[in-house]
């Protein structure tokens, strides 16, 4: 057996180190306990309790909320699972320090557990090795690449790193310019000392019980009454590190008892010294979130497992929801509207900021952040997390002080407060950025804006979902950012000068383009057929198979009509019945919502509402994504319960049932993008034709994903159906589609005030669109249309096909080929409706 003294000496110290990392570890979880509890109500996350066990059970076995790389994804898995299996071999680890052939009892010698071990063993140690791979080749990110968003890009990086590449030598594709072949670093501003910590402390763990089981098989195969056990049976996949391990010591039992020993001792050492410091950083998301995530995950906003998207959530006013103007009536004047002071944060927006495992995988997609601006979700999170942390310490010594109040910046480290609220790497990446002032966030409680989110990152954000969805632990970011807006905006009368007009223009006339409501018909003037208007022509929709919800943008935008007039005209054609409320239509409210209005989106949802129910309508079609997803998500917990349909849902399904049949163009002519100046009036180019099909090279055509219609309510697939379904149409597509779509940049309100800072979001998407090859691309939604049809991509680095004539050039080059043109852009029912024509 082993060293007795060597036994002794390593025993006593395995149990000091235990014995302090247990009382750290329940300090950090005590205090992380007060600082959630510490926040205020928010009902109906525990409940209903099997749905959400399953939910948390789910997506921990399957991994689903890992989106793509499918290796990390496993290599993940593998650690994550290891993590709960091999604890027991921690227990045996503090018994082998004294009893060298200890095993556990019943499972012991168990061949099936011993198996699971080893294969786990094994797996955690080849996943952690895959994922330090992985985190070392994606880099820490460079302070180039951090004050690309800086109000002067070069001095902030040459102050931080004195011999680094300034921001404007960099080449195109750089990092954050929002190209798929950009070198941005999702790890930029991750504490980077405690993700290399946690890994090698898994690393050391995984291998320790790797050797562990090989030195068991050695050890047992001297030692009498056990050798039976000494097979490849027991020991699977370290049988023959065990006869190494043999050889090694000469077939010495001494030798072998010493080194499972120390083995031991450095496993036992190596987790208590973890659970020491997580207990001490309860900060540490990287760690953290091995307990938090599931808690996290179990009290998610949607019971049944689905992201927080869709739907925005309710507004809460002393923890309970906001469901009606009426909520805001003879409200106490101490009464706090919308998230203004980490005190006002509720107990599970609190558990979201702990939960952050620092992973990058929002600020990998982030539109905002790609576009050189300085929101990224990630420091975000983050940035409220230290806040949080670090004011609750502040809290806990004022109690101690005799509530003396204490100022921002004094030194309190003989208290356990630190200096600084976060690690060099984050405050590095949020003062670059220019996210936050060199010191970064405010260390003791203060208004979170400007203090901890500047303006500028709060109002950066569209709304796209792109963080929600790529989150692992399903942090709700969209929910945080819209409690904040609704405090400055409710609060403190603090918003974009231009939502001004749309605020008053949806107060007053019902509509966030300031136009009257007899002009919401001005759209099908042109169209050789009437449409019944409920209330005038019908007396409700029951009469017809839909409602047309033509949508403020359909009604009043230019682009927007022909979409509206295509649309109307297309179900002429295949026969369905349909009606409009005319001028009886209002705004949805979502521009309100979005930007943080709540008061006047409650208004003007009540008002929505009481008109469809007067209408009574069958179903719902609309053209609008943020109409659809305010109509079908959100009306229905204010009272509105309705059948909804996008149009490209529609119209997917009448070509699928021959109600519409596109037809081939029969001229070259015909295959160009600009064919009809109106949707209810064809050019000669699309008039009938009893020449042959043309049979040309196809016109190739990328469809763009609106954020509200694919990744809110996850409808991807009938507009490229409907795309498809166009003879002699090529379909492209861009590099982000789907669930990793790039934004427009019209969601969130964007669409009512201009972008002040880098990338125009809308240049980057029409060039990443140009760069497929592509002719047109096809969009559904008039807020896309909007901005991708007015972007130029200059902003983006695009040079035109004219300037490219002209011998003028871009000194950073362009994502596209210089010289390139862009697509035209143009809805899909537009499309449609051309190819149909050319049949008639």
């Amino acid at each position: 057996m082993a060293n007795p003294t060597l036994s002794a000496i390593m025993w006593g110290l395995a149990l000091l180190v235990s014995a302090l990392a247990v009382l750290s570890f329940a300090r950090g979880l005590t205090h992380m306990w007060r600082t959630v509890c510490a926040g205020t109500p928010d009902p109906g996350r525990l409940t209903p309790v099997g749905k959400r066990l399953w939910g948390v059970i789910s997506a921990a076995l399957t991994h689903r909320e890992f989106k793509g790389r499918p290796w990390i994804k496993a290599a993940h898995w593998l650690v994550m699972v290891s993590f709960p299996i091999l604890f027991l071999t921690l227990v045996t680890g503090y018994a082998q320090l004294r009893v060298q052939t200890f095993t556990l009892p019943l499972l012991g010698h168990f061949a099936p557990w011993e198996w699971l071990t080893e294969v786990f063993a094994w797996g955690g140690l080849v996943g952690i090795i895959l994922l330090m791979v992985v985190r070392q080749r994606a880099g820490r990110g460079t302070a180039a690449e951090a004050a690309l968003s800086n109000d002067d890009p070069d001095a902030a990086a040459a102050a931080a790193d004195p011999e680094g590449t300034p921001p404007s030598s960099l080449a195109k594709p750089h990092p954050r310019d929002s190209s798929p072949r950009g070198l941005a670093s999702r790890f930029l501003g991750s504490t980077r000392w405690q993700a290399l910590f946690v890994e090698w402390v898994i690393l050391i763990v995984c291998a320790c019980v790797v050797a562990l089981r090989g030195l068991e098989y050695a050890l047992f195969s001297l030692t009498p009454g056990l050798e039976t056990h000494a097979t490849a049976l027991h020991f699977p996949l370290t049988a023959w590190l065990g006869a190494l391990f043999a050889a090694a010591a000469s077939s010495s039992s001494a030798s072998l008892a010493n080194a499972i020993v120390l083995v031991s001792a450095l496993k036992v050492i190596t987790s208590m010294a973890w659970l020491t410091v997580v207990g001490i950083q309860t900060g540490m998301g990287v760690a953290w979130h091995r307990f938090v995530a599931i808690l996290n995950l179990y009290t998610r906003r949607n019971a049944n497992g689905t992201k927080s998207l869709g739907p925005a959530d309710h507004m809460l006013i002393d923890g309970k929801p906001v469901t009606s103007e009426d909520d805001f009536d003879d409200l106490p004047e101490d009464t706090v509207l919308g998230v203004g002071t980490i005190d006002d944060f509720s107990w599970k927006a609190r558990l979201d900021l702990y939960s952050c495992t620092e992973c990058g995988r929002c600020q990998e997609l982030c539109p905002a952040w790609n576009t050189q601006k300085p929101l990224s979700p990630k420091l975000l999170i983050m940035g409220l997390r230290d806040h949080m942390e670090s004011a609750s310490n502040v809290q806990i010594v004022e109690q101690e002080e005799g509530h003396q109040k204490l100022e921002d910046g004094e030194v309190l480290l003989d208290k356990g407060v630190p200096a600084s609220p976060h690690s060099f790497d984050l405050v590095s990446a949020l003062s670059l950025s220019g996210a936050t002032g060199p010191e970064g966030v405010s260390a003791v409680t203060a208004p979170l804006v400007p203090e901890v989110v500047s303006e500028e990152v709060l109002w950066d954000c569209t709304n796209c979902g792109a963080c929600v969805e790529q989150c692992p632990v399903d942090i709700e970011h969209i929910d945080h950012i819209l409690d904040l807006r609704r405090h400055q905006v409710l609060m403190e009368g603090a918003f974009p000068r231009e939502l001004g007009r749309a605020f008053r223009g949806m107060e007053s006339k019902a509509n966030p383009y300031n136009q009257p409501a007899r002009k919401r018909m001005d759209w099908a003037k042109k169209l050789d057929f009437d449409i019944p208007i409920v209330g005038e022509d019908i007396e409700d929709a029951s009469e017809v198979d839909y409602l047309f919800w033509v949508g403020c943008a359909g009604a009043y935008d230019d682009t927007a009509k022909k979409t509206s007039a295509a649309v109307a005209e297309l179900l002429h054609t295949a026969g369905v019945s349909f009606a409009v409320l005319g001028s009886g239509e209002s705004c949805t409210g979502d521009p309100a919502r979005r930007a943080g209005n709540e008061a006047l989106f409650q208004m003007l949802a009540a008002q929505a509402i009481d008109t469809l129910k007067e209408a009574k309508p069958q179903k719902i079609v609309v053209s609008c994504a943020h109409c659809f997803n305010t109509i079908a998500g959100e009306y229905p917990e204010l009272g509105g319960s309705f059948d909804v349909v996008h149009h490209t849902q529609l119209l997917n399904r009448l070509v699928r049932d021959g109600l519409l049949t596109p037809v081939a163009p029969t001229s070259a002519a015909s295959t160009g993008a600009d064919s009809t100046d109106e949707a209810g009036a064809a050019s000669s180019d699309t008039a009938p034709s009893t020449g042959a099909p043309w049979v040309g090279a196809p016109l190739k055509v990328t469809y763009h994903d609106a954020c509200f219609l694919g990744r809110h309510n996850k409808i991807y697939s009938p507009p490229r159906e409907l795309v498809g379904s166009l003879p002699n149409v090529e379909l492209v597509e861009m590099p982000r589609n789907r669930d990793r779509a790039m934004c427009c940049g019209a969601g969130g309100a964007h669409a009512w005030f201009e972008e002040t800072r880098g990338t125009r979001i809308a240049d980057a998407r029409i060039v990443e669109a140009a760069s497929t090859g592509a002719d047109v691309v096809a969009t559904a939604c008039p807020f896309c249309s909007q901005m991708l049809g007015s972007a130029s991509g200059t902003s983006a680095g695009f040079v035109s096909s004219d300037s490219a004539d002209q011998g003028s050039s871009s000194a950073e080059g362009a994502t596209a080929s210089p010289g390139g043109k862009l697509p035209e852009v143009r809805d899909v029912a537009v499309m449609l409706l051309e190819s149909v024509k050319r049949g008639q």
